[in-house]
Parts: structure tokens; sequence; C-alpha cells
């Protein structure tokens, strides 16, 4: 799936994922009156309007951006119908054939990993039938229980051909709380940035590892030290636009070929049309102002790297 997720970045000239983070806040006041005029002011209702806005914006991108990160809390705060929406969506940006990279954080004693690993990104037998759960592409990992808790998405990575994307260097203001935390003589970013090149060995695609990390936008100089010593990862990072990450802090992320990194925005694409800047597209055509801002995040990123 590295390959597939490179492949579609170098085609699209975009290393771009879309955030699909929707909020109740973010959805046309009428898209919502439908949903709700159908399945009532309820959790029911609440999916409804999240499945519809996310089909609109992915009709309108699809074709711009290599891949999608639907972040699962969005959809588990509607309960079992946010949830069943959150599959929809990874199904229908797949129909697309979108790469999707769920961000869900997992991470856990060994055999709760396994069931993670298996939910999203590997199977699971039942009787004779091999079943999927989420499906994911990839998925974001939390390297916090060590070994225990990453070889089980190793594993799968390699047995499925998918892959991880680990915590390194994360971009809300408080990260540095711990993740800055000198721990022999280097800060514990670092030390979990050499783990994650020594995972990664392990699970190697023709160029890039499955075993991918993130580093925040907000902290280039950081990201300049941990390009190096991870120089066969793929960088999800998020942090740019909405967050303060600015386009010409990007290039320190980027390996000499251009590649081995991919630049999230959620907000700043999904809920384009309430900036100023896509105002004038109004909240009817909220999907034609969110591919106006992916075209402009594109160009932005590419004159800055």
């Amino acid at each position: 799936m590295i390959q597939k997720l490179i492949r579609k970045i170098e085609e699209s000239r975009a290393p771009i994922v879309a955030g699909l983070d929707p909020m109740l806040s973010y959805i046309p006041e009428q898209m919502k009156k439908r949903a709700y005029e159908e399945y009532g002011e309820t959790l029911e209702g609440a999916a409804e309007a999240v499945w519809q806005f996310n089909k609109g914006i992915i009709d309108a991108i699809y074709d711009l951006v290599p891949a999608v990160k639907p972040q699962i809390a969005m959809y588990e705060q509607f309960g079992i119908p946010g949830l069943t929406v959150f599959k929809r969506t990874v199904d229908y940006c797949k129909e697309k054939d979108l790469v999707v990279i769920g961000d869900v954080k997992r991470g856990d004693i060994g055999s709760t990993s396994a069931a993670y690993a298996a939910a999203h990104i590997g199977k699971v037998q039942v009787g004779q039938n091999i079943c999927r759960g989420f499906d994911e592409d990839f998925i974001t990992v939390n390297p916090y229980f060590g070994i225990d808790g990453i070889q089980p998405f190793v594993d799968a990575c390699r047995e499925e051909k998918r892959g991880i994307f680990v915590l390194v260097k994360t971009s809300n203001p408080s990260s540095g709380e711990f993740q800055d935390r000198m721990v022999d003589g280097k800060p514990l970013y670092e030390q979990v940035a050499r783990k994650v090149a020594e995972w990664g060995d392990a699970c190697m695609g023709d160029s890039y590892s499955y075993v991918g990390c993130v580093i925040g936008a907000t902290y280039p100089q950081m990201g300049e030290t941990l390009r190096k010593l991870m120089p066969k990862q793929y960088i999800l990072v998020p942090g740019y636009g909405a967050q303060g990450g600015k386009a010409k802090d990007l290039a320190p992320y980027f390996n000499k070929d251009g590649l081995g990194a991919i630049v999230n925005s959620s907000r700043g694409i999904i809920a384009a049309y309430k900036q100023p800047a896509y105002a004038k597209f109004g909240e009817e055509s909220y999907a034609d102002a969110s591919r106006q801002a992916v075209i402009d995040m594109r160009e932005d990123i590419l004159s800055a790297i």
C-alpha cells in the first residue's frame, strides 16, 4: 500500500491528505435540517448529516488528492450510527481509489494491539470465513507501550501490505510535556524516532517502509532532525494551516526525491467555506469551496518544496 500512496502522490502532484474530521458545526444548516427531518434530532440524524457532508466533499476532491484521513473520534461521538458512517466513508473512499488513513491512534498490550490491528488493517476469522472490519489502508499508532504494543501492527503491515504511522512528535501545543523530555541526553521524540526506524527496517516496501511516522508541521526544526533519523519513513504531517503550520516550513520533511511526506489539512479543507477566502461559495457550494482549498494548498506546498 505504501507503493500505491507514493504512486498517487506522484500522479496528483499533491502530497496532501484531506482530514475527514466532521463536526456538526461544519455541516450546512440545510443539510442538517434534511437529515433531522428524516431521522429526527438523534444520533442517527447526526450520522446521516455527517455522511451526506462527507460524500459531497469526497465527490469534489477525489481526483485531486491521493489520500484521506478520517478521525474516528468524530464518528464515535455519535455512537453506533457514527461508526457505521465511519465504515461507510472508508468504503466510499476506496471506491474512489483513495488511500485511506484511519486516524485511530491505537496502542495497548500485545493481545489488545493484535485485535486493534485486525479490526483496522487486518482480518479476523469467523468460522470458515475471513472477514475484515473497518479495512483502512493505514492507521495511526501510539508507541507508548513499546515493542509489545507495536509488533502486532508491524506483523499486520507485513502480512497485509498495509501501513502504520507511529506518533513521534505531535502538533499540539502541549506535546512537549512528555515528548521533549530528555532521556539519555536526547529528547524522547528522538528516541522514539530511532525505534520507528528500527521497526521500519523489518517491514520495507520498494524504497519506503510500511512503518511511517507522525511529525507536526508546527515544529520544522525538529522535523529536519527527525527526517535524518528516519530516511525510509513516510511522514504524516498534521498541523498545516489551521494549527499554524506554514508551507515554507515543510521542506525539511521531504527527501531529495521530493517524496517522503504527506501533509494533512482537516478543517482547512472540509470547512473551507467558513473561511473569508472561500466565503463567496456559500453553504450550498461548500464542496466547491473544499475543492478550491485543495487546489490552493497544492500550489502553496509545491511552491515551498
